[in-house]
């Protein structure tokens, strides 16, 4: 019986666009997670099952052992500081940009050339933290953990530091992104050490979701290359 291998996780969008992947690796969940209470999901290899936990945990399971391999996005890893993680592919997934982001009212430019002390409402401390502390800036942190946009409009903090898809909640709270600090992806991460004890195994999926990412990321590509209506020769 070959070692079973686990992969962690989370609901939502990163679930969703890893699924595609997955297929094409020939690997199926037995269950849908947002149908089921169940935690840990079969699939239709006996040796490789799905954990589902909070993306923030994702790379916690993946760097102790609670997992062989993950998907967590690159805001994630940041703020967890990968430490411990093997990355060995970005699978170009649940893209979105993390962002500074103020009221259309507020000059951010001058505030940052004048070395105004500024108050920042987020979630991603550290990533905040580091991209003020390489402007030079002096900045407070406020932690939130959901409706970041409230921050600016209630004079709790003069920016937010967020993840932003479509910028369509910044635009309908009357705010802008004023800086962007990276584009954000999902990665794929392993650990180190289930690498090397089920090498066999493991190489063989982590080369399948690769080529996966890349032949979705060529596809893609082609389609966007496409003229408007499509290819009508």
């Amino acid at each position: 019986m070959p070692p079973i291998i686990t992969i962690a996780l989370s609901k939502g969008r990163i679930y969703d666009d890893t699924l595609p992947l997955l297929a094409q690796a020939g690997l199926a969940p037995a269950l849908d997670p947002e149908r089921s209470r169940k935690l840990i999901v079969p699939t239709n290899r006996e040796d490789v099952r799905v954990v589902i936990v909070r993306a923030t945990d994702v790379p916690t399971y993946v760097q102790f052992g609670g997992a062989d391999l993950g998907v967590a996005g690159k805001d994630v890893l940041d703020e967890h500081g990968g430490d411990g993680l093997y990355q060995p592919v970005d699978l170009d997934i649940a893209r979105c940009r993390m962002v500074v982001a103020a009221r259309a009212d507020f000059d951010y430019a001058q505030a940052v050339a004048e070395r105004r002390r500024l108050r920042a409402a987020t979630k991603f401390e550290r990533i905040a933290r580091e991209h003020f502390a390489r402007k030079g800036l002096h900045v407070d942190m406020i932690k939130l953990y959901g409706s970041m946009e409230l921050a600016p409009l209630t004079g709790l903090a003069d920016v937010i530091v967020d993840l932003v898809d479509t910028g369509n909640t910044l635009k309908a709270n009357n705010l802008v992104a004023v800086e962007e600090i990276s584009q954000v992806s999902a990665r794929l991460i392993v650990n180190p050490a289930a690498l090397r004890l089920k090498r066999e195994t493991l190489r063989p999926l982590i080369d399948q979701l690769a080529l996966a990412a890349q032949r979705a990321r060529e596809a893609r590509l082609a389609a966007a290359a496409l003229p408007a209506g499509g290819d009508r020769g």
